[in-house]
């Protein structure tokens, strides 16, 4: 498997001219998905640390440019990344705003660390998920419909949230006090 280095990654999210707000976020839902990955692995289970820092870095990597074409970022990011020359982070960051299967595996997955990890950082800080969904549902459910497949779709975000934490040590609650835990990228 062939994964970007964090300058790499720092170096493409350059090119996309990603704005420092957007960074910020992706920066902070890499912090987050390191803390939890190395929860789950300090558990025993048997997670790619270095897939999970490169996805949940790159996620919006094409969000930038979706503000002008419209486009869905999270299907053209994993594309973008995959034609790089990196799928199985173009595979995962496809994934980071809903997944292909929730509950794929018996014990969670790169894709689900990631997928929870952007769900608890609402622009630059850490939020309770009905926080963010407040948020998803005020600025993105513009029809009925709309509105209540997002709610759907939390539904599945909130069992995933007990999921990943069954194996953790700490709760929900507790992941701002524990961001100072992470050792590093990729490390």
């Amino acid at each position: 498997m062939r994964l970007p280095e964090r300058e790499e990654c720092l170096r493409m999210l350059a090119q996309m001219q990603m704005p420092d707000h957007i960074l910020a976020h992706s920066e902070l839902v890499c912090r987050v998905a390191l803390l939890l990955t190395d929860g789950l692995l300090a558990a025993g289970l048997s997670l790619n640390r270095p897939l999970v820092d490169a996805s949940a870095l790159l996620h919006d990597i094409t969000k930038p440019r979706s503000f002008k074409t419209g486009e869905n970022h999270s299907r053209t990011g994993g594309e973008y990344l995959t034609d790089l020359g990196y799928p199985e982070v173009g595979h995962i960051v496809r994934q980071h705003v809903i997944l292909d299967a929730y509950f794929a595996g018996d014990t969670p997955n790169e894709a689900e660390v990631v997928n929870y990890a952007d769900k608890r950082v609402l622009h630059d800080r850490i939020v309770p998920l009905d926080d963010r969904m407040d948020y998803i549902l005020a600025r993105y459910a513009k029809t009925a419909e709309h509105k209540q497949w997002l709610l759907n779709v939390w539904e599945q975000t909130t069992l995933l949230e007990d999921r990943l934490f069954a194996y953790l040590t700490f709760e929900p609650a507790q992941l701002t006090d524990h961001l100072g835990r992470v050792v590093g990228p990729q490390a």
